[in-house]
């Protein structure tokens, strides 16, 4: 039982617009663990053309984003849409490629991938196998000694942003899925359309402004600069 469970369990086989108008509503009223909201920094840095390296820490929700309270919540699946208006409404982006192999790196909590039968796909995208994943996760986070609020990592996909999907905004653009030996499971990707979302699918959050070189900038702002944006990215400037 619990605020999370009860609310998945309360959605019944409900899935597109409907699904994400809910999870919409639920993150609107602010139905979401406490721990959540209590960001975690993360270094990174990066060499420039010219062979000036620049540091910077950006910070990045714990975990993905989960309905419910620090006693029970779910981890949600969203569909690309959804995951962007979540983000802005935190003044948060998706992360990059990059971010989410430094977030893993950075993570000291690291749960090793889940993979559930994907044979039906119908099934994968269900609230059913949202909730299983959901407790897999839950005990081998228990198993390791994971804390709430520490940063956690390798155990879903990341929604991430991308030059190949802002070419391609009808797509989500996935990675990630970390395995103990640090490759991921799943490359980059953009093979499903926008408001495709399975059980493995993950957002988190990253703060909107970050410290470049000891200064406050904007994730947007570093993104554009082709002498910063290996701070945040491996695919060249990427233009929000």
């Amino acid at each position: 039982g619990g605020a999370g469970s009860a609310w998945l369990a309360g959605l019944g086989d409900l899935r597109g617009p409907a699904r994400e108008q809910a999870i919409l509503a639920e993150v609107a009223r602010g139905n979401v663990p406490a721990f959540l909201t209590r960001f975690v920094e993360v270094p990174v840095s990066a060499t420039d053309r010219q062979g000036v390296t620049h540091t910077g820490v950006v910070r990045v929700s714990p975990d993905y984003v989960a309905i419910g309270d620090d006693q029970s919540f779910v981890r949600v699946p969203m569909a690309q849409p959804t995951a962007e208006a979540i983000a802005a409404r935190y003044d948060c982006v998706l992360p990059t490629r990059r971010l989410v192999d430094q977030i893993w790196a950075a993570a000291t909590v690291r749960l090793a991938p889940q993979p559930m039968d994907y044979r039906d796909g119908q099934r994968m995208m269900s609230n059913a196998y949202t909730a299983r994943h959901q407790e897999l996760i839950e005990a081998a986070r228990r198993a390791a000694g994971g804390e709430l609020g520490a940063l956690t990592a390798g155990h879903k996909k990341d929604l991430v942003l991308s030059n190949r999907q802002l070419q391609h905004r009808d797509r989500v653009a996935i990675y990630g899925w970390h395995q103990p030996n640090g490759a991921p499971i799943q490359p980059l990707s953009t093979v499903h359309e926008a408001a495709y979302a399975d059980y493995s699918h993950g957002v988190r959050l990253v703060s909107r402004t970050m410290i470049v070189d000891g200064r406050e900038m904007r994730i947007e702002d570093v993104l554009r600069d082709p002498n910063l944006a290996g701070l945040l990215s491996d695919e060249g400037p990427i233009g929000l």
